[in-house]
């Protein structure tokens, strides 16, 4: 049997491509993880001090420098907290301004009126911000709930091996990754300014808005107030926290049908339209323009909007 030097030679350029390509994607995620390993690290190598680490944490966080909410709205505050976003306000009406300016260009030039520009506008001044937010604080909480019982088992391990509570939740904030090793870092920071361990723990919790978080703070001011063998507490909340995140995924695989279907019929309406008005553009005419359809229309979108919220709370378990 012959083989022809040609296809040798493509498989051997391959395979040192093939081979090049990994090692360099390798390298990338590697240095990717690094530096984003723990931000509260690189904040302390740029800062002098436990207080003004602390104080430059918080600033981040969007909070005061007492640990509190600022003087914004609530629920707006809450998000920004729990997205986990360096808070700037100056950066951040930039960019809602600059969205806002977008949206309603783009409102202009679709609508040619009025309502168009202040729809644009709002969508993108607003409603996209919003949306960024959550999404960014749904993939914190879900990254918080899996990293979770292994911090609480690094505590166990440090606690078993004679280590004081502050050294362990210094070290799950030194050696885990966010967003769990900022916020253990912060309690430790603030348990090194000063906190008790509940207080800087009932903080992480407030920050956090996560109910693993609140379970693992709830221990510790039951350990705080009635005593007993923290270790051993840890150790069962580290269970509990894992059992609950199998519960979860197993509700998400159970719904997923129903969230596919969800999808699916909220997009079949936009993707037929879409696809007519691309295909045949003359296909609805001047009917189009008429008033009781353009209501209809608008009627139809809202009645599709409440019907993806019912479908969303019947899937929407939370444990």
């Amino acid at each position: 049997m012959q083989f022809d030097g040609k296809w040798i030679v493509l498989i051997l350029i391959f395979a040192a491509v093939f081979s090049a390509a990994q090692a360099a994607v390798g390298l990338l995620s590697s240095a990717t993880e690094r530096r984003k390993l723990n931000r509260r690290l690189k904040v302390a190598d740029k800062v002098d001090g436990i207080s003004a680490l602390v104080l430059e944490l918080r600033k981040q966080r969007g909070l005061t420098a007492a640990g509190e909410r600022a003087g914004r709205l609530q629920w707006l505050s809450n998000l920004i907290v729990a997205s986990g976003l360096p808070y700037d306000q100056n950066k951040w009406l930039t960019y809602v301004g600059v969205a806002a300016v977008i949206g309603a260009v783009a409102g202009f030039l679709l609508g040619h009126s009025v309502v168009g520009v202040l729809a644009g506008t709002l969508l993108f001044g607003a409603g996209v911000p919003y949306g960024y937010l959550k999404f960014m604080a749904n993939r914190r909480a879900q990254a918080l709930g899996f990293q979770l019982p292994q911090a609480l088992e690094i505590i166990v391990r440090s606690l078993e091996a004679g280590h004081p509570v502050p050294t362990a939740v210094s070290l799950v904030g030194r050696e885990m990754p966010d967003p769990i090793g900022s916020e253990f870092g912060m309690a430790s920071d603030e348990i090194a300014y000063g906190a008790t361990l509940e207080q800087a723990i009932g903080r992480m919790s407030e920050r956090c808005q996560h109910p693993d978080v609140d379970l693992f703070a709830a221990t510790i001011r039951l350990q705080e107030r009635a005593g007993g063998n923290l270790t051993g507490l840890l150790k069962l909340n580290a269970n509990t926290v894992r059992d609950r995140h199998k519960m979860r995924l197993k509700i998400k695989a159970a719904s997923s049908e129903g969230r596919a279907s969800a999808m699916i019929l909220t997009a079949a309406p936009f993707l037929a339209m879409g696809f007519i008005m691309i295909s045949n553009p003359h296909f609805y005419g001047d009917v189009i323009n008429e008033p009781i359809v353009k209501y209809g229309l608008i009627g139809l979108g809202v009645w599709l909007g409440v019907g993806n919220m019912v479908m969303r709370n019947m899937i929407n378990m939370r444990l």
